[in-house]
């Protein structure tokens, strides 16, 4: 049995099957949760440590954002102990998705989990955004508590493919962050989304190039 007992698997089943995602990706899903808690005891990769509280605050909110992802790879900016991506990675095996951070012990232990869960689509890479040179290659660049809009944008825009996206995904309604975007950039949506289990608010920004940037 894992950390989280019973009723932590039925949350898990019950918000898999409110976002259409197949319930068979709860086992691997708890297996990444239970080695989160287990390395946070050491490194402090995430302020929520109790599971019952971290299925829909980690796991459901990062599989909420599914539904938006375009066609091409994946590039999870600022990712943290693998959040939104390794859920996402998890789901969609045939996606490529590269998880970027500067933090060393992050990206060890996004490394551990990829090599614990088989995850053959999963590439850790320790850089900042800024400075990580696969440019304008990824259909979906993504984030996920790593900065306001603009800056997000102004750091990874230039990793975004010419038809792609960017995707930040926000608590309470973004609007004051979409001010002042740098030039090329433009939102396309802000989406309004819902995460079985969780009262609290969630959006996501969607952004696309500008005509005149393509």
């Amino acid at each position: 049995m894992h950390t989280g007992g019973a009723t932590t698997d039925t949350e898990l089943e019950r918000g898999l099957r409110a976002l259409g995602v197949d319930v068979a990706l709860a086992a691997p899903l708890l297996a990444y949760l239970d080695e989160l808690l287990r390395w946070n005891r050491a490194f402090n990769l995430t302020a929520v440590r109790d599971p019952a509280a971290a299925v829909p605050r980690h796991l459901l909110d990062s599989l909420s954002l599914l539904p938006l992802l375009g066609p091409g790879d994946l590039l999870d900016v600022g990712t943290g102990a693998g959040l939104p991506g390794v859920p996402l990675a998890l789901a969609e095996p045939q996606r490529r998705c590269v998880l970027l951070d500067s933090g060393g012990k992050k990206i060890r232990f996004v490394r551990h989990v990829a090599l614990l869960l088989g995850l053959d689509n999963v590439t850790p890479v320790q850089a900042r955004a800024e400075d990580y040179r696969e440019a304008g290659s990824f259909g979906n660049v993504v984030s996920r508590a790593f900065a306001d809009v603009g800056r997000f944008v102004a750091l990874a825009g230039h990793l975004c493919a010419p038809d792609g996206r960017l995707l930040a995904m926000k608590g309470t309604d973004p609007t004051h962050e979409l001010d002042a975007l740098p030039a090329g950039f433009a939102v396309s949506e802000v989406h309004r989304v819902v995460v079985p289990g969780l009262s609290a608010q969630r959006h996501v920004v969607e952004l696309r190039r500008t005509a005149s940037a393509m």
